[in-house]
């Protein structure tokens, strides 16, 4: 198993990598050119710039039983098809149950967002102490799944 970190500014990189490094687990951190990473753990991936290019490079080195970090339900859906696991940074679990449903809402807020006149965005709200204890434990549950099958 490997951990493979969509990690074009993903707040829970750090996380991440304290857990994996106490199971000794292998990460490898994945970017655009438009971000700069360092890790002392880590292999970091820095992928060239474009629409999805590190989605589809996360995806291509991904393989079956390995886990996925992303905030991005295609990426999500992509590594649930080649079967590995996935985790949302809020640490809930795509799985084939909720995975459709969750690109279902993202399409419908993207079709309300083109028809609405008003073409503001909302900043999301800040992270706190607790969103990391939540990610913290829902991705420790996950790696002990994974490791029993």
């Amino acid at each position: 198993m490997k951990i493979f970190v969509d990690a074009d500014a993903c707040p829970v990189v750090r996380i991440v990598e304290k857990v994996a490094k106490e199971k000794e687990i292998e990460v490898c951190l994945l970017c655009d050119t438009n971000h700069v990473l360092q890790s002392d753990y880590s292999e970091i991936k820095i992928i060239g710039a474009g629409a999805d290019a590190v989605d589809f490079a996360l995806i291509n080195l991904a393989k079956r039983g390995d886990i996925v970090v992303t905030q991005d339900y295609g990426v999500a859906a992509m590594a649930l098809g080649k079967g590995c696991f996935g985790i949302h940074q809020s640490g809930r679990w795509y799985t084939n149950e909720n995975i459709d449903q969750l690109l279902m809402e993202r399409h419908m807020a993207k079709v309300a967002r083109r028809a609405s006149s008003k073409n503001h965005l909302k900043r999301p709200k800040k992270r706190t102490k607790d969103d990391d204890e939540r990610f913290e434990e829902s991705f420790r549950r996950l790696i002990s799944r994974v490791l029993v099958e």
